[in-house]
C-alpha cells in the first residue's frame, strides 16, 4: 500500500523528489505520514480536504480486506 501512495503522491505534486511517506504498523492500524514540499502541502489536501479525503478513504478500504485501519496524515 505504500508503494501506490507514494505513486498517488508523486503524481500529484511539483516536486517528487520531496515526497517521503513513512508506514507506521500498529496492531490493528496503519499510519502513512506523507511529507513533502510547502509549495505542494496544498495540492495534497486539495480544495476543502477532498483530495486527502479521497485517499484516506481508498486507504481504509484497501486495509479493511485485511482487517486493518489505515490513516493517512499530512504532515508539515
Amino acid at each position: 500500500m505504500k508503494m501506490l501512495l507514494t505513486s498517488i503522491i508523486k503524481a500529484l505534486v511539483d516536486t517528487p523528489s520531496a515526497v517521503k511517506i513513512s508506514q507506521i504498523q500498529g496492531v490493528k492500524s496503519t499510519i502513512f505520514e506523507i511529507r513533502c514540499d510547502d509549495r505542494d502541502v496544498g495540492k495534497v489536501i486539495g480544495k476543502s480536504g477532498k483530495t486527502v479525503g479521497a485517499l484516506r478513504t481508498l486507504f481504509n478500504s484497501l486495509a479493511s480486506k485485511e482487517g486493518r485501519k489505515a490513516v493517512v496524515e499530512v504532515v508539515d
